[in-house]
């Protein structure tokens, strides 16, 4: 792959209530995974077709009813990413969904090449496996709504909600995913930023880092990220992600490759280390059920 890697908010839109639009069909050299982000306005509607492709619905701040076939999916959604977790609806290659929100609302379509259709399937907030991962600064939250093992009656999709506390790091010890051996996957993987913003209102903001894992295939990138930033991330070390103090961060994960679906990673060898250190640190208590807020 080559071109961007990193896409601030304005960059990455595509249009007419398309907020973020990224993937094959935009990204050269991209192949298995895609990101929509809408913004409904109160009582607006609009369609998206799954060709070749399955996808999560996910609403990242306010409710939104999806209509698939001859059936209506209400997504109770939430006030924010921080708050808790959230409904979420899988559909499967060849739907046609059709997404309204009578009081306004921002989803994100999750999406990843599949050959095999699954049927759609709803996610209640309350049923999403919440885990406290790390210790100490190292504390985050994983929502695992699309994980393996948590949902797995897809193709090939997996996806997650982070939140990691202003001060915190989180993708830490830096890992990777980019090569099939015995234990380890090979995934693309999109992050998908929300910050925080001050208390008078002023912007949030944390940092992003990969690496390349070869010196076949360099990269480097070390971002200061934003709300509604976007980073891809081909191959390579990727990792730590850090929230600026004073600013909750969250990124949306969304992953998928050409192999077996599974998560398997191999650690950074000069950080994975401080795994052993989180046995001695307590959690970081501002993390609450499923949210900071």
């Amino acid at each position: 792959m080559t071109g961007r890697y990193h896409w601030p908010a304005a960059s990455a839109a595509g249009g007419d209530q398309v907020v973020v639009e990224l993937g094959p069909e935009r990204v050269p050299g991209w192949q298995h995974t895609g990101l929509t982000v809408l913004e409904l306005a109160p009582g607006r509607h609009t369609e998206h077709r799954c060709d070749g492709e399955e996808l999560f619905v996910v609403p990242l701040r306010g409710g939104v009813a999806v209509e698939v076939g001859d059936r209506v999916h209400e997504l109770a959604g939430r006030p924010d990413v921080f708050s808790s977790a959230t409904d979420v609806l899988f559909v499967g290659l060849g739907e046609t969904l059709r997404l309204t929100s009578a009081d306004g609302a921002r989803v994100a379509l999750a999406r990843a090449r599949a050959s095999t259709h699954h049927p759609v399937r709803l996610v209640r907030a309350e049923d999403v496996t919440v885990e406290v991962r790390g210790a100490g600064q190292m504390t985050r939250l994983v929502r695992n709504f699309g994980t393996v093992g948590a949902f797995d009656d897809c193709d090939a999709l997996i996806a997650c909600e982070v939140v990691t506390p202003g001060g915190n790091w989180s993708s830490y010890p830096a890992h990777k995913h980019d090569e099939e051996t015995a234990t380890e996957s090979e995934l693309e993987e999109i992050y998908y930023y929300e910050v925080a913003d001050g208390p008078a209102g002023t912007p949030g903001f944390g940092f992003h880092q990969t690496t390349g894992s070869s010196p076949q295939r360099p990269l480097e990138l070390l971002a200061e990220v934003r709300s509604g930033d976007v980073v891809l991330v081909p191959h390579g070390w990727h990792g730590p992600c850090a929230a600026a103090p004073g600013h909750d961060m969250y990124y949306l994960n969304v992953m998928a490759g050409p192999g077996e679906r599974a998560w398997d990673i191999t650690d950074h060898p000069d950080q994975t280390w401080v795994r052993g250190t989180w046995a001695d640190l307590p959690t970081d208590p501002r993390l609450s059920d499923g949210g900071t807020r």
